[in-house]
């Protein structure tokens, strides 16, 4: 059986879960659940980061210790997770003590090797981002992500030997070693490293929330670096690194059955570091590199930026007490086109939830079940896979809006149908017509149904259930019009 192995990145459990984080995890789950059902053996990675200054500054306003604040703030995402179906394979969090423990071993292995050394650093750091910028980075001398300006910092450092890898990850991603999807985004890389990468810190002396240097504990671990090794420990590996190459022999025992990951998602704001400071660390500790990064747009409320301030934020929790969870799916699915950003709104939300789902494939379930009550139509769900092949070739090219698009024009198809055939006269004045009509419409709805299993697993069952069994129950409405 071929494996597939998913990633979302681990998410600061300084605030909670934003659309944005919603939007990863579901698309995800999408992928993971279309994979099961191609018949793979699927591992799908979910988590929270933990450690760093903006942790410790968050806990400390709000009055708790660092390791209180994050176990009552990590519930936020586990409930999120449980509202929008997601089924993920396990949930870490880099407070566990075996990632920890994995942590310290493996930059004890790259401290010997010499891949790591100590010096002074200076440069301007951002808070917020918890990482150091250059002066290209700032907009007005500001992070534009935090609208702050960074802090000079100098401090006595740990650094890793970052610049050693700048050649090898040039010919890595131009030759498709390593996928970064889209286009744009793998050219926005190589520009970035054919620029020349820097040695970087990767200890902090002042923070005391992480995890210990194990050569000098003194110092605690960059948070991106202890962060980043969590797509290896949340398969179970222990840090330590043999003589011999790890996934040659005993790769399974050291917990690395399903490495290396098929797909990691990410936002473009974090594709930097994932595209240099993580491969370079699997190089140094020869470990594969993933098989591709795929990085999606972001969201916009009414043509801004989402911002607390603004008080334009949403959360998940608001959608899918709105929309319902497979509504939310759809939603979030919908919204964005490969790669790009989508402006987004609750009155464009509802408005969609309305017009595909209620008025859509809602109505058209509806009509067609009521019209075929007292005809014999023999309706089987005998396949396991997903139906329409284009429809698989956009999963595969992780395009779930367009995959969306495409099950749609079934169902728009299906409701035009009844009224071009005027189901609704024939099933009373042509009963034979009527029932091939019907059996048509059937047929497509399995197929939609089918088709949507990864996206809308609830409502595809109903679906399915409710053909089988010949009959909608009276009152039963599968998307109520908001």
């Amino acid at each position: 059986m071929s494996k597939f192995y998913i990633t979302t990145p681990i998410y600061y459990v300084n605030d909670k879960p934003h659309i944005g984080h919603a939007y990863t995890t579901v698309l995800a789950d999408v992928l993971a659940r279309y994979h099961r059902l191609m018949g793979e053996e699927v591992f799908f990675l979910v988590g929270t980061d933990e450690h760093g200054a903006k942790i410790e500054a968050a806990a400390e306003q709000a009055g708790k210790s660092p390791r209180e604040f994050c176990d009552e703030n990590v519930e936020a995402f586990r409930e999120a997770w449980k509202s929008l179906d997601i089924s993920y394979s396990n949930f870490i969090r880099t407070t566990d003590s075996s990632h920890e423990k994995a942590v310290s071993n493996a930059l004890e292995y790259l401290y010997k090797k010499d891949f790591i050394y100590k010096g002074v650093y200076k440069g301007l750091y951002c808070r917020g981002c918890e990482q150091y910028k250059t002066d290209d980075d700032l907009v007005d001398g500001k992070c534009p992500d935090h609208q702050t300006e960074p802090e000079v910092m100098e401090e006595e450092s740990y650094f890793f030997r970052l610049s050693q890898f700048g050649g090898e990850l040039e010919r890595s991603i131009s030759g498709g070693k390593l996928k970064i999807e889209p286009a744009e985004r793998k050219n926005e890389v190589l520009s970035f490293i054919r620029n020349g990468l820097q040695d970087i810190s990767i200890s902090r002396k002042k923070i005391k929330w992480g995890v210990p240097l194990p050569f000098d504990k003194k110092f605690t671990t960059y948070v991106w670096v202890d962060a980043f090794l969590n797509y290896l420990t949340g398969l179970g590996w222990d840090g330590k690194i043999s003589p011999r190459p790890p996934l040659k022999k005993g790769g399974e025992r050291r917990g690395l059955k399903f490495w290396p990951p098929d797909v990691q998602l990410m936002s473009k704001d974090i594709l930097r570091v994932h595209a240099t400071i993580w491969p370079a660390l699997l190089l140094a500790l020869k470990i594969p590199l993933p098989k591709k990064l795929y990085i999606h747009g972001f969201f916009t409320i009414n043509g801004q930026k989402m911002s607390k301030s603004l008080g334009n934020v949403i959360w998940p929790k608001q959608l899918t007490e709105k929309f319902g969870a497979d509504g939310t799916r759809y939603l979030l699915m919908s919204s964005l086109a490969d790669g790009h950003d989508g402006d987004i709104s609750w009155e464009k939300l509802t408005a969609k939830y309305n017009t595909d789902l209620a008025n859509g494939l809602g109505n058209l379930v509806s009509r067609v079940m009521n019209l075929a009550k007292g005809f014999e139509i023999a309706v089987r769900d005998g396949s396991l896979k997903i139906k329409s092949e284009k429809v698989r070739k956009l999963l595969d090219e992780i395009k779930p809006k367009e995959a969306l698009d495409e099950i749609w024009k079934e169902v728009d198809w299906a409701n035009k149908y009844v009224e071009e055939t005027r189901l609704w006269e024939l099933v009373k004045t042509n009963k034979k017509q009527a029932k091939r009509v019907l059996e048509e419409l059937l047929a497509g709805l399995i197929n939609i149904a089918e088709n949507l299993k990864p996206f809308m697993p609830e409502t595809a069952e109903r679906v399915i259930k409710i053909l089988e069994s010949g009959e909608i129950k009276k009152g039963e409405i599968l998307f109520p019009r908001i």
